[in-house]
């Protein structure tokens, strides 16, 4: 899949946990794990559904779409053009995988 075969949902969506991720609280790092079992589950870990039990609804919302979209685009995020936004959240939340 390109980044243009995105629907806006799923564009909306993907940016809105990402955006969240970027943050510090409890609910960032569960949309984190999440968007990081998508990036790269051997090294960021897996995610466990129950962790959903601890988002807001709006959350669980754009996590069942981009759930839908790493599904349906059958690629990593970086090939839809979002490399760059999970580094940041790679940064934040697995530093020890740094390795620059």
């Amino acid at each position: 899949m390109r980044a243009d075969q995105m629907l806006p949902a799923e564009k909306q969506a993907l940016e809105n946990l990402l955006k969240i991720a970027q943050g510090d609280t409890g609910q960032s790092r569960r949309v984190a794990d999440f968007l990081l079992a998508w990036w790269n589950a051997g090294q960021c870990g897996s995610y466990d559904l129950t962790t959903a039990w601890g988002l807001d609804d709006d959350i669980v919302e754009d996590v069942c779409v981009v759930f839908r979209l790493a599904s349906r685009a059958n690629s990593y995020p970086d090939t839809l053009g979002y490399g760059p936004q999970f580094e940041a959240v790679v940064r934040e939340w697995r530093p020890e995988l740094i390795t620059e």
